[in-house]
């Protein structure tokens, strides 16, 4: 049972506040729960009552008569430690705070809501809110609301930090018909947050498709865990508010999160595998095509139209968003040739021209049901004299419903226009079939499927650490970074500073030197090699262009030494008080065909390191100029990160230039994210700027901050990478070498060359089930896993997997699910011992409390293994099971 059952499926709930005045909130919770038929018990508490809303009312918390599932306070922020303290003593789980007003101090100096929450925490109970608008459960008739509305049942879970936008969007789901499966207003999200109910939600059973609103998160490694985990099982969409920098710090004053670039957060949802929409507009357009369409099995798009002009905005909407208009063959060309006017368009856009009717659109639609060139349909129709709407509508909706082909295709239609078509689209609804309203929308939606389908592509890259990648020189790097913060907190360095830790990183760096005059500067610039440049090194000037602090090309030794003497000059002229370390002498890179790219590292308030990428520039803004990307990076999720950058025109390809070669940056940025993550000290890096060419990438000047950094290095990241450490080698029986390692992405050949060596005997006992050949998905399931929430450990010898040992822990870490598998033709050499005894000490180190499996009884070698481990084993021979379990703490 998850922890949040009794929240999200209550059996009994008390109103604390309950009210028989109409304008309070206390009276419409009470009203709501009433009239929703919740048939548990519902028990007002308000000692002025004998009864509220005729249900007998009692005096205070401690004479209820049972422990609510659920408190549901509807009192004034002052009363709330008082009462939170009451419902903890009688043994409360879960309050629900409807207050907004928590953030006043008391009178020992904290906030009424810090306090509220110091009690719930000693004591154990969870609370949703404060400044929560409450839930709505539609199939367990709750509303435990003070919604002037309420949810029908359908199968949509909607979860949001605001109730504003919760009562916005239930106003237009009534009008629409959409129902929901859980309402979920989290307020101010102080305790119970998105990712406990991602997890819940994500296995709930009347739930297909998830929609969140969120202001800020707080726990980044839990929510990505969990966003990761139910975006494999749900459709998750999400609108994110505070886009600006002038957003995001109202979103910090409204919900008390921590500020973050809304660059990190697009990252971070794509990476979750969820979608992203950006207006509430955009937010039911997505609703409306999510809920009533099959999965996307491609992204090719074919347009049929009785109208030339908004077919072509539709294409150009399409085209601007990165779509792709589908191809027709020419045998369906010639069979549309046979069926339509000479005058169609010969072509996609399917002009079926202004007076086709209900007919024309029928033949035309199935002859695009033959094409295999073509993923979805979008059927538009504008306004005829000719051709009725209505019927129109419903011919195709009747095709549509006894043809089987169409089940494999996604079909969308646009009726433009309000009075003439409003019946129309209101068939459509009623049919299941995604109608809307324009044009430009019907494309939106559909793209909505193609960047979901896009992230689920990207969910499916778990990243790892890279150890492919061999450096000589990572020991000498780490002791340079001791070295620099020896007995001092934090330092800045710059270019000529760094040069043994990017090399390390196998780096391209110009040679860059400081010079402490210009004669010094003519000395080294020889040592170079002409052309060099110049350029003011001082920690006082923060840009070197206020005192032309930068000279380049320069091509001889007197060139070298006037400009030298002339940057001093204007620096003594400018800012005289100034202090002036030198000037740094460097290599003049070639700058003939080369993009000039920034790339610069941050650490993000929520997520940790955050590695940026843009084209740069003197007026370069971080959160706006940039893509972001989540570290760890490994090649693929690089690539994406400058396919993004690419398409946003953050990064814009000078003309008449080569261009650079992607997977070689990919490489780069990957090595970045390896140096980041095995280097917790550094604070920021600042490459300013990366030169790119065809095959080279120079990073001409950097700046570095260092910090001290103690405890877990991985800790700072919202998503877990590769467990190098968890790296171990064993000697078997025979004598032969064993590895014994972390599951990679890049294991899945493997791993199906290892199911392949398997007995379908053996097979069976541990799948429960016949198995054939495990397709893509399946094995990319098993290779692609979050190390924060499950481990699989395979053993390795030449190359190949020999076992496996899987731990899949639940999200509340009281229980993990383990299983083994051993290639059959290599038992009893100890295989099975060894992979059982590292699931096992796994669980251990995460705190988990009990290790538990099921085998079959006539797998005796296993319960033998179990008991040996010191498993319980309890067989169910009428079942046909064995269940084994191991509690790990005392």
């Amino acid at each position: 049972m998850n922890r949040l059952t009794a929240l999200l499926n209550p059996k009994s709930v008390a109103v604390i506040g309950a009210s028989s005045r109409i304008e309070r909130a206390g009276h419409v919770v009470m009203k709501n729960l009433l009239t929703a038929g919740f048939n548990g018990v519902i028990m007002p508490v308000n000692p002025r009552y004998s009864s509220v809303c005729g249900v007998l009312a009692y005096r205070n918390i401690e004479s209820l008569p049972l422990v609510p599932d659920v408190a549901i306070l509807c009192t004034h922020a002052s009363r709330n430690v008082e009462l939170i303290q009451q419902l903890a003593d009688k043994g409360v789980k879960f309050t629900i705070i409807l207050s907004a007003d928590m953030y006043s101090a008391t009178a020992q100096g904290e906030t009424i809501n810090a306090h509220c929450q110091e009690i719930a925490k000693r004591t154990g109970m969870r609370i949703l809110g404060p400044n929560s608008l409450g839930v709505i459960l539609p199939w367990v008739n709750f509303n435990g609301s003070f919604s002037p509305t309420t949810a029908k049942r359908g199968n949509i879970a909607f979860v949001s930090q605001s109730a504003a936008v919760c009562t916005t969007m239930l106003d237009w789901a009534n009008d629409k018909g959409i129902g929901f499966s859980n309402f979920i207003s989290l307020g101010n999200a102080s305790d119970v947050d998105f990712a406990e109910l991602l997890d819940y939600l994500s296995v709930e059973r009347h739930t297909t498709a998830i929609l969140l609103y969120i202001d800020s998160i707080r726990d980044a490694r839990r929510f990505m865990s969990a966003a990761r985990a139910a975006a494999r099982n749900r459709r998750i969409l999400v609108v994110k508010s505070g886009r600006t920098l002038t957003g995001t710090r109202a979103t910090h004053q409204h919900t008390g999160g921590m500020e973050s670039f809304d660059i990190v957060y697009d990252s971070a949802i794509q990476r979750s595998g969820m979608l992203r929409v950006y207006t509430m507009h955009e937010l039911f357009a997505a609703v409306e095509t999510l809920t009533h369409t099959v999965p996307l099995r491609g992204e090719r798009l074919a347009i049929m139209t009785n109208g030339g002009g908004p077919a072509i905005m539709a294409l150009d909407t399409l085209l601007e968003k990165g779509g792709k208009l589908a191809q027709l063959e020419p045998t369906v060309i010639e069979r549309l040739n046979e069926q339509l006017p000479e005058s169609w368009s010969h072509s996609n856009p399917v002009d079926i021209v202004g007076d086709a009717d209900a007919k024309r659109y029928i033949v035309t639609l199935d002859a695009l049901l033959d094409s295999d060139n073509i993923d979805a349909i979008l059927i538009m129709l504008s306004p005829s004299a000719i051709a009725d709407a209505d019927e129109t509508a419903q011919g195709i909706i009747e095709f549509i419903q006894r043809d089987g082909r169409a089940k494999k295709f996604n079909i969308l239609t646009n009726w433009s226009g309000e009075q003439s078509v409003h019946s129309a689209r209101n068939r459509f609804n009623q049919a299941g079939i995604p109608t809307y309203r324009t044009p430009e929308s019907a494309v939106s939606a559909f793209m909505h499927l193609v960047e979901y389908r896009r992230n689920q592509k990207q969910l499916m890259e778990t990243p790892t650490n890279t150890e492919s990648l061999q450096y000589g020189h990572l020991d000498a790097a780490h002791h340079w970074i001791e070295d620099k913060l020896n007995n001092v907190s934090k330092v800045d360095l710059e270019t000529h500073q760094i040069k043994p830790l990017l090399h390390a990183y196998e780096f391209d760096l110009l040679a860059t030197y400081v010079a402490s005059d210009a004669s010094e500067a003519v000395h080294l610039a020889n040592q170079i090699g002409y052309p060099v440049a110049l350029k003011l090194h001082s920690p006082d000037i923060m840009h070197k262009s206020d005192v032309q602090g930068v000279m380049l090309n320069l091509r001889n030794a007197q060139e070298v030494a006037s400009a030298a003497q002339a940057i001093i000059d204007r620096t003594e002229l400018s800012y005289p008080a100034a202090h002036v370390q030198g000037l740094q002498v460097q290599a003049m890179a070639s700058t003939t065909g080369a993009e000039e790219l920034r790339v610069k590292v941050i650490q993000d308030a929520i997520f940790g390191p955050v590695i940026l990428l843009g084209q740069g520039g003197s007026d370069w803004r971080e959160h706006s100029d940039a893509v972001a990307s989540l570290l760890p990076l490994n090649t693929t999720l690089a690539r994406y990160m400058i396919i993004r950058a690419l398409k946003q025109g953050k990064v814009r390809l000078q003309k008449g230039h080569a261009q650079f070669d992607k997977i070689k940056l990919a490489e780069l940025l990957v090595r970045l994210s390896q140096m980041i993550i095995e280097c917790p000290q550094i604070e920021t890096l600042d490459i300013h700027p990366l030169l790119a060419t065809k095959e080279r990438f120079t990073l001409v000047d950097v700046d570095l901050t260092l910090c001290q950094f103690s405890g877990d290095g991985q800790s700072r990241l919202a998503i877990r990478p590769y467990p190098t450490e968890l790296i171990s080698h064993w000697i078997d029986k025979q004598g032969d070498p064993v590895t014994f390692r972390p599951i990679l992405p890049e294991d899945e050949p493997r791993h199906a060359d290892f199911i392949r060596q398997v007995s379908k005997d053996d097979l069976y006992k541990r799948f429960f089930n016949e198995v054939g050949e495990f397709n893509h998905e399946a094995l990319a399931n098993m290779t692609q896993i979050d190390y924060d929430r499950e481990m699989a450990f395979v053993a390795v010898q030449d190359n190949c997997i020999i076992g496996v040992s899987r731990a899949l822990i639940n999200p509340d870490n009281t229980n993990a699910e383990f299983a083994i598998l051993v290639r059959s033709d290599l038992k009893s050499r100890g295989l099975g011992k060894q992979l059982l005894n590292r699931a096992i000490q796994y669980c251990r180190d995460k705190g988990t409390a009990t290790i538990s499996g099921m085998t079959m009884p006539s797998n005796q070698g296993m319960i033998t293994l179990a008991k040996h481990c010191g498993f319980t084993v309890e067989i169910y021979l009428e079942d046909g099971v064995a269940e084994l379990s191991l509690p790990l703490h005392e």
